[in-house]
């Protein structure tokens, strides 16, 4: 699809944004942090096979953390207590090992800081201009962290993060609550607005929301899977659209 052929997003009521993969390369540092944790998990444990990328893809990408590392134990038939997310990091629970791992996110965050993708702030920059009400919609709960690192918290009024969705009981990405809760957060209609992602969990959750156009960003994920699962358009970079 050339530029000329692409959707213009000004017509559209609003545009709702995942966060990491999308506005930020902070998926690299979660695919790092949750490598270095699970790799020196498995080995403690002696659990096979060992942690791939694949995993990050299929079990980890766009949804909450703990319900990340329970699906992905589970993919080894591994089941441990829940826990409670006040839990210590070397606690052999749910909540501990994804408090080991934000751990290692917030350090190489804190650390080497982020900058948005160019193509990415272009565009949110031409949509503001338009007058387009934007969001974001992260499961997160670095979200704003990361906005803040990236320079880009004053240009989203509307933040749907892990901690509104826990403080509100919504479910992770693929079940559609998140985006519908952005949606209604921003005061759009998911039925006229446009959903940006980069995950699959995160796609799936867009087309379940009912948005009228959902795009998939192809950072890793595969262009055929985001279409596959829902994505009406796929792009390997949102200049696309400016």
């Amino acid at each position: 699809m050339t530029a000329d052929q692409l959707p213009d997003l000004t017509a559209y009521d609003g545009v709702l944004f995942d966060l990491d993969g999308v506005l930020t390369p902070t998926a690299d540092v979660h695919m790092h942090a949750w490598r270095t944790m699970f790799t020196e998990l498995f080995a403690a444990w002696e659990i096979e096979p060992a942690y791939t990328d694949d995993d990050y893809f299929r079990h980890l990408d766009g949804k909450k953390r703990y319900d990340g590392v329970a699906s992905l134990l589970r993919s080894r038939d591994i089941e441990v207590p829940w826990g409670d997310p006040s839990d210590d990091p070397a606690a052999e629970t749910v909540c501990g090992i994804g408090n080991r791992k934000n751990a290692v996110f917030e350090r190489v965050l804190r650390g080497d800081g982020i900058e948005p993708y160019p193509g990415s702030l272009a565009l949110v920059h031409k949509l503001r201009a338009a007058g387009i009400p934007i969001a974001v919609v992260s499961s997160s709960k670095n979200a704003r962290e990361v906005l803040t690192v990236a320079g880009l918290i004053d240009l989203f009024p509307v933040v749907m993060d892990g901690v509104v969705a826990e403080e509100r009981h919504l479910p992770s990405k693929p079940a559609p609550d998140v985006f519908a809760e952005g949606a209604r957060m921003l005061g759009v209609d998911p039925a006229r607005s446009v959903a940006v992602e980069d995950a699959h969990s995160g796609v799936e959750s867009a087309v379940a929301a009912g948005y009228a156009l959902v795009i998939g960003v192809d950072r890793g994920a595969g262009a055929d899977a985001l279409r596959s699962l829902g994505a009406h358009v796929v792009v390997d970079d949102l200049a696309a659209f400016v």
